[in-house]
This record gives structure tokens, sequence and C-alpha cells, in this order.
């Protein structure tokens, strides 16, 4: 492609995305700074549409980019400006780290104020995740409900508790319970369940049958523990999406967007893909299979905890987006939350 058709193609995805209607001919002599006639305009808009960067809508005789289009303009041709040298992003960082860590949040509710944050800058929907890995605890406790239902109560290394019921074959009693508990908290305190099952493996022929039985139903209900509270999903401003046309424009499209959002799964996938990449990663629906709907792009990045990638945030919302303010919003927010967490 000559330095001609990418100055077009750039200025019609530029009109695009800022008015939402197909861009013509002469929108384009007028906001492209060349001195190309009507006719010659109209034959590398043509050029353009065969090699798949634009389409033409049956409606308009103007043309609107294509998702392989958006790829080469999000990839090669977004003018991205030095932080540190532009007022506007230096205001935006302070807003953004106001909301991180100007009420000294945990770390689990800091994680949510930054999907938050991202949903309110972007005007889209914000999303954090936190990678799935085994979690310690301190330990466990149990509590007898009836004669063979037993409540599991667990509490992690920073005092958070969950609690799960277990159903038994056997019924015990209170002091049974406790000395499994002693037992379980002697041995195994701060491993995770995943860790305490491989070790239980070894140990169970030591074990008499009623305490082997109890222990293999508290690393069964804790792993489910862990992995309920690990693979956490958090998700801000899903509603605004409603109010973009380009992603409610029908209602097979709205089934689509709340499928992603009930679910989740294919939003795991693309999150997960994320964790294993440095910076921020642009996924374009239509070119991208683990974005679900063509006219949805979603901008990541990762954050980290002392040098330790822990988890992707990003912001979900239609391919015509203003990415050259929607990136340094995710970028900037992948930052200081990096930041927050390392010194919380």
């Amino acid at each position: 492609m000559d330095e001609r058709s990418k100055t077009l193609l750039k200025t019609l995805i530029e009109r695009y995305i800022a008015e939402g209607q197909p861009v013509g001919s002469r929108t384009l002599s007028k906001y492209s700074g060349l001195d190309l006639s009507p006719a010659t305009i109209r034959n590398v808009m043509s050029d353009l549409e065969e090699m798949g960067f634009i389409a033409s809508p049956h409606t308009s005789a103007g043309r609107i980019p294509t998702p392989r289009g958006y790829r080469l303009f999000v990839d090669s041709m977004l003018t991205a400006k030095p932080l540190e040298r532009n007022a506007d992003l230096a205001e935006l960082t302070g807003q953004i780290q106001d909301q991180l860590g100007g009420q000294q949040l945990g770390p689990q509710r800091m994680i949510t104020a930054a999907a938050r944050t991202l949903s309110n800058l972007s005007h889209f929907a914000g999303v954090v995740m936190t990678p799935r890995r085994a979690q310690a605890f301190r330990q466990i406790e149990f509590m007898r409900l009836s004669d063979k239902r037993i409540l599991l109560i667990i509490v992690s290394p920073e005092g958070d508790v969950q609690n799960r019921i277990i159903q038994t074959e056997l019924s015990y009693t209170p002091a049974q319970l406790i000395e499994a508990a002693n037992f379980f908290n002697s041995h195994y305190a701060g491993m995770s369940f995943d860790a305490v099952r491989g070790h239980l493996r070894v140990e169970l022929q030591d074990l008499r049958r009623d305490m082997s039985q109890l222990m293999q139903a508290a690393v069964e209900a804790g792993s489910v523990a862990e992995d309920e509270d690990d693979d956490h999903v958090f998700i801000s401003g899903e509603r605004k999406l409603l109010e973009v046309e380009d992603l409610a424009s029908s209602m097979d499209k709205l089934r689509r967007l709340f499928d992603v959002f009930e679910h989740k799964t294919s939003l795991l996938q693309l999150l997960d893909v994320s964790s294993h990449a440095q910076g921020v990663q642009i996924f374009i629906g239509g070119e991208s299979r683990l974005v679900p709907i063509e006219d949805m792009a979603v901008i990541t990045a990762p954050y980290e905890v002392d040098g330790q990638i822990v988890g992707t945030l990003g912001v979900i919302g239609p391919t015509r987006m203003a990415y050259e303010r929607v990136i340094p919003i995710v970028d900037i927010t992948a930052r200081l939350l990096s930041s927050a967490l390392s010194q919380n």
C-alpha cells in the first residue's frame, strides 16, 4: 500500500470513529490534506475495498472500516503521544491514581476500583481478571451442623473467611472434628488445597478410615472454594454498552453481548491470553476468534505485583472507539494498579 492509500485509509477511519457515518470521497478530500481529484479518491477507495480494508454499506455511497482495516490502523497508523509531554495524560494519570490509591484500599477493593475507573474514563465496560492460582490457607475449622452435614470454615493468610458445607457418609462428633482440624492445621497450614491433596495420597494410609474420609471431603470442598475465589472477573459498566448503537443495533447482537457477560468463557480466554503478553493488546472482533462479536473490540494490559504478572485488565467497547484515548487509559491503569498492589 502506498502512502497516498495509507493516508486516505487513516483519514476514513478517523472520520468514521468521530462521526459514525459512512465516509465519502468529498469528506476524504476535505480532511486528508491530499490534493486529489474525486475520481482519484474513488479509485483508491475501490482498491482499499478490494484489499478488504473498507466496505460499502448497501444504504450509502460512503465506506466504513472492516476489522482488517481497524487492525492495520491500530498497528501502524495510530499516533501515540509521549506520556510525560502530554498535559491531558498527566491529568488522566492523576485521576486514576486518586481512584486507586487515594483511599488506601485493600487489594480486592483496589481491583474492583480499577474496573470501575476503566469504565468511567472510557465510557465503555471495564474488566479486571485475577488469574486462577493456588491460594494457601492459614487454618480451617469444622463445625457440626447435623449428623452428616459439616460446615468447613477456611481462613486465608489475609484473614478472609470462606464457608463450605460438606456432606459426609459417616457421622462425626464435635471431638472428632476438633481432632481432624488440629491435624489439618498442624500438618498443612500454609499450603494450598491442591498441595494438600498430593500429601494426603501418601499419608492417608496412616489415618483412621473415618478421618481420611473427612480429610478428602475437606480437600475437595476447599479446592472448589479456591477455584471460585481465584478466577474472578470484575466487570463494571456493562450497561453503558447498551447505549452503543454498533453493539445494540439488533437483538442478535444484544443476545451475544449479554452472553459474553453472563457466561464469561470467551472473556476469560481472551484475558488469559493477554496475561502472557507484555504491554497493551488490542483484540478486534471479526479478525480475532477470541472476540465473539464483530463490532466489539477489547483493549487489555497485564498488571503485576513485585514484577510478576498476576492478572489482566481492559476495556470492552465497539470497534468504532477512540483508540488513541482508550489505550492510555488501559496502559496507565495497569501501571498504577501494579504499583499500588506492590506497595500494599
